[in-house]
């Protein structure tokens, strides 16, 4: 029988701030390594994401039709369904759809409201939900269930790491200045004077510093959350985690992504391994 397959996207991970964050679990399930997102917000990333494709290298000198079908190909050994390719795809384009195809519950537990199930991304899921909370990772583990009889899918996006990269005080340590920052951001974004004029500095070099910092501790507490997951999953489960996209903390005058041309909301974390 095919084995259970664990997706996890931290929304808006930037690669250093996974490389500079504390992730023994994580660390359990393989290693990771710096990939670049299909695009630099979270719907059209899923979109490719959903097709069956993963963060890549940014290989030079090749067809990109080639590493698409070479990317495809891989499932075969990601769930242990042979013969899998770029064919078995066709024509949803939908991993979900190929999973389901082959036997598998499908399930699909998202923090962002722009993949809430009216948007379509529900499709070929047998459970798809947007929580009601924006930072519920323990949420969506005390959620799953696996099955001796059937292999499960499932696909989880967490909003934890994504702005305002907040999390309830009893959960995070207390970063001094941090939850002040935060609390204070819109305000920060158009600070203004006595005479209504918008401050342009935006976020200080500092602010920005320490929302990144606070980003990497959000980091932490996925990787804390994650233990019990792995803990509940049947041996042989094969995990993914990586981002959807990264995020600017003030290089180039840029700050979050979207509209923002920057390595920094491309580059991502990637890894992978079955649980032991």
């Amino acid at each position: 029988m095919p084995n259970d397959l664990v997706y996890i996207i931290m929304d808006s991970c930037r690669f250093d701030s996974y490389r500079r964050a504390k992730t023994p679990n994580m660390d359990r399930l393989g290693k990771g390594e710096s990939r670049f997102s299909y695009a630099s917000w979270t719907a059209p990333s899923h979109h490719s994401i959903f097709l069956g494709q993963v963060a890549h290298k940014a290989p030079k000198k090749v067809l990109a039709s080639e590493v698409y079908k070479q990317e495809y190909a891989l499932w075969m050994d990601r769930i242990g369904v042979p013969d899998l390719s770029f064919k078995s795809f066709v024509p949803e384009l939908s991993l979900a759809k190929v999973l389901r195809t082959n036997g598998f519950r499908t399930n699909a537990r998202v923090s962002m409201p722009v993949l809430n199930p009216m948007t379509g991304f529900n499709k070929f899921f047998d459970s798809y939900k947007l929580m009601m909370d924006h930072n519920d990772f323990k949420g969506m583990v005390d959620e799953i269930t696996f099955s001796a009889d059937q292999p499960s899918y499932h696909f989880l996006n967490l909003g934890e790491t994504h702005y305002p990269y907040m999390l309830k005080d009893e959960q995070l340590p207390r970063i001094s200045g941090v939850h002040g920052v935060i609390k204070g951001m819109d305000a920060a974004i158009q600070r203004s004077d006595d005479m209504g004029r918008v401050d342009k500095t935006f976020f200080t070099k500092p602010e920005m510093v320490a929302l990144h910092e606070q980003q990497i501790r959000c980091v932490e507490y996925v990787d804390g959350v994650l233990d019990a997951l792995i803990s509940k999953a049947p041996k042989g489960t094969h995990f993914i985690i990586a981002a959807d996209h990264g995020e600017c903390f003030g290089e180039g005058d840029y700050f979050g992504h979207g509209p923002v041309m920057h390595r920094k909301v491309f580059e991502v974390p990637f890894l992978e391994g079955k649980k032991r």
